[in-house]
This record gives C-alpha cells, sequence and structure tokens, in this order.
C-alpha cells in the first residue's frame, strides 16, 4: 500500500484533503463517502475510496467524536460462556457491528454473580459507547428481581432474548420467540400421532430454558393431550444422557423435546443403550441445530436459531435510534419460525390394546426430574407455566414462574 509523503520526502499520515485532490473532489465529498450520506454518485464513491485505499487514509475517529459527541462504538454485555447459543449470538452481534461501520467493545460477565451486570455496563458507560446491547440470558439471584430498580442508563439499549434489566431512554428487544420455536417442536411430534411429548428442560435460571418450557405446556394443553412430568437438565450431553436413562424406563414415552442440541444427542445415546431405537420407538426433537446436528446417528430433528437475523435486525434499529434520537424506532419483525426435520422423529410405534389387539397411536386428551453434570433437511413451520424444581420427579401441576 503506498502512503501519502509529506515535505522533505519525510513519511506523513495522509490526510482527508489529500484523498480529495487525488479523487478529484473537494473535502467535503470525501466525508460525505465516508459517513455513508446520500447523494454521491457511484462513480465518486469509488474514486474517493480507491484515492483513500492508494494513500492509506484512515478516518480520525477521536476528531470525529469529538465533532459529532459520538464514539462511533457499541458495547455488548455478554455472559461469558462457551455455549453454543450465547456464543452464536455474540459472533452474530460482531459481524453487524462490522457492517455499520461502528467500533465494537465487549465486556463479559461470569454466571453466579448477580453485580456482573452492572458493572460490565458502568464499565462500557465509562469508555463512552454510544449504544450497549445486552445479551445477558441468565436470571442472576437480585438481578432485575421484582421490586429492584433496573440499571440507569443514558444511552439507547438492545436487548436480546430476556426481559430488559435496564432503564435507558430507548429500550429495544430483539431474539424473543423462544416459546413459538418450542410450540413448533412439540407441535411437530404431535402432528406425527405422538400422544404427549416429554421435555427435557435446560436449566431453568436461564430465560431461553423457561420461554422453552412454557411453549412445550401450552402446546400441550390447547392440544389436549397430557403434560408430563418435566426432566431438568445443565444444557450438556451429559445431563441429557442422565435424563435419557430415566426416560428409558418408562415405556410409555415415544417423543421427546431437547431444550438444546447437546442433551437431544446425549438422550439419544442413552435411549439407544437402553434398547430404545430412535425414531422407531421414540422420536427426539432438538434445539439449536449445531453443527453437529446433522450428522448424528440418527441426524436430529431440530429448530434453529436466527442469530445472525437477530443480531443483524437488532443492530440496525439500534444504531437508527442512536444516529437518529429524536425520530420514531424502526420496527420490529420477527423471523420465520423453521424445523429442520431429519431422521430422529417419526410417527410412534403401534401400541397393543388391552383386549390384545393393537393399534396405533393417536393425539387424545389429556414437574421435574433433575440431572445434573457428568460423564438432508426439510423445513416447516408452525405457529405457561412453571419452572422445573432441582430434586426428584413431580408430577403435572402447576408452581411460579421464577
Amino acid at each position: 500500500m503506498t502512503r501519502g509523503t509529506g515535505r522533505g520526502g519525510s513519511s506523513a499520515a495522509p490526510r482527508s484533503m489529500d484523498v480529495a485532490r487525488l479523487a478529484g473532489v473537494s473535502q467535503k465529498t470525501v466525508s460525505r463517502v465516508f459517513n455513508d450520506e446520500p447523494y454521491v454518485s457511484a462513480d465518486v464513491r469509488r474514486r474517493v475510496l480507491e484515492a483513500a485505499e492508494q494513500l492509506g487514509y484512515r478516518r480520525n475517529n477521536a476528531a470525529r467524536a469529538l465533532a459529532s459527541g459520538r464514539t462511533r462504538s457499541i458495547g455488548v454485555v455478554t455472559l461469558g460462556t462457551a455455549l453454543y447459543g450465547p456464543a452464536s449470538l455474540l459472533m452474530g452481534v460482531e459481524r453487524a457491528v462490522r457492517d455499520t461501520g461502528y467500533a465494537l467493545r465487549v465486556v463479559n460477565t461470569m454466571e453466579g454473580d448477580p453485580a456482573g451486570l452492572a458493572g460490565a455496563v458502568d464499565s462500557l458507560l465509562d469508555q463512552g459507547v454510544d449504544g450497549i446491547v445486552v445479551s445477558e440470558p441468565i436470571d442472576e439471584e437480585g438481578t432485575g428481581a421484582e421490586g429492584q430498580a433496573p440499571l440507569r442508563v443514558d444511552v439507547p439499549v438492545l436487548v436480546l432474548g430476556a426481559p430488559s434489566p435496564v432503564s435507558a431512554p430507548l429500550v429495544l428487544t430483539a431474539g424473543v420467540g423462544a416459546d413459538l420455536m418450542a410450540r413448533s417442536a412439540t407441535a411437530h411430534l404431535l402432528d406425527l400421532g405422538h400422544l404427549t411429548v416429554h421435555h427435557l428442560a435446560g436449566p431453568q435460571r436461564w430465560y431461553a430454558a423457561r420461554d422453552r418450557l412454557e411453549g412445550w405446556r401450552a402446546t400441550l394443553i390447547e392440544r389436549g393431550s397430557t403434560v408430563p412430568t418435566v426432566v431438568e437438565g445443565d444444557w450438556s450431553a451429559a445431563s441429557g444422557y442422565r435424563a435419557g436413562r430415566v426416560l428409558a424406563e418408562d415405556g410409555d414415552v415415544t417423543a421427546v423435546f431437547a431444550a438444546n442440541d447437546d442433551m437431544a444427542i446425549g438422550l439419544i445415546r442413552a435411549l439407544s443403550e437402553a434398547g430404545r431405537r430412535v425414531p422407531e420407538d421414540v422420536s427426539v426433537v432438538g434445539f439449536d441445530d449445531v453443527p453437529v446436528a446433522a450428522y448424528v446417528t440418527p441426524p436430529l430433528t431440530t429448530v434453529p436459531q436466527p442469530f445472525d437475523a437477530v443480531a443483524q435486525e437488532g443492530l440496525k434499529r439500534l444504531v437508527h435510534a442512536i444516529e437518529n434520537p429524536d425520530a420514531d424506532p424502526l420496527p420490529s419483525s420477527d423471523p420465520p419460525v423453521d424445523l429442520a426435520v431429519r431422521a430422529s422423529t417419526a410417527p410412534p410405534p403401534a401400541r397393543t390394546t388391552p383386549a390384545g389387539g393393537r393399534h396405533t397411536a393417536s393425539p387424545t386428551r389429556g414437574g421435574t426430574h433433575s440431572t445434573s453434570s457428568s460423564p438432508s433437511s426439510r423445513r416447516s413451520s408452525s405457529p405457561s407455566s412453571h419452572p422445573p424444581s432441582s430434586a426428584s420427579s413431580s408430577n403435572g401441576g402447576s408452581a411460579p414462574r421464577p
């Protein structure tokens, strides 16, 4: 890359006037190009960008911040975890922010630290960010609890997949809809003819786990199916394996909706070891569509999460709010609810009647065992609740949502 040369032949950082001179335009036009302003022809924009590339010109963001009162940076508060869902959403946010031309500042919180969110937000505000994205999927004790004053923030905030824990001039939400996705998974199994669907839930401190449980239960109730005891895991394949050993002992279990793919994969392993074939004896649906889901045996039917679509739309709305503080917020739209149907689901096995005859199970009318940590697709779409307890099983009924 060739850089501009100052007086006396010494190297100097190129300025916007150098770009303007080389491109044959005014400095104002250079500014308009780099600020993505309208009314600049494609040819002029190309010439300016090529001149900037040739000279090695970079905008002085500090000077722009002083002139505009904005740092052109967005802060992200996210849980420090390698779990597929939160990590994939953060990657989607990073890609979306890059497309906006803003800088990204990320602060991780740790599970089990109720003060982590407040400290992360304060850190980002100290850095002068223009807006904040909150991707905090856990309901930490004392955070956002009823009766507690929310954190006060003086910049626009985008909250992903959870209730807002902050008070701000504008709070936008995106990624809410795990209950609808859970409804799609549950309805798929009922439509295949299963009498009911068991649920392997995620840890109930996670908003997403509670939403998925609520969508599952609501669908069963609406369809007149019985609501079985819930089994709670911890998102790991090991907890799914232990849950599978429990569920395999119940011959009435013909369909299971797992709250994530890792638990579904562990569940399938345990069912297979117990002699319960998937999907001939038990159908299994997961959630997330992790990259390996299509390659396990059998390939897993699951609910893909549209991480990039959620991040892109959310960041577009947040940047609009930052740059147009007096304008109405851009409207939101929910991405379609899809189901990746693979080979882990099928109609239920034939059942033997008390008289010795056989019939095929079909939908008719119609909370909690806990497990903790240890050892070609076709898409279709479709259209609350207590958390499970942490110990042994309990029947039906409802309890307050945490």
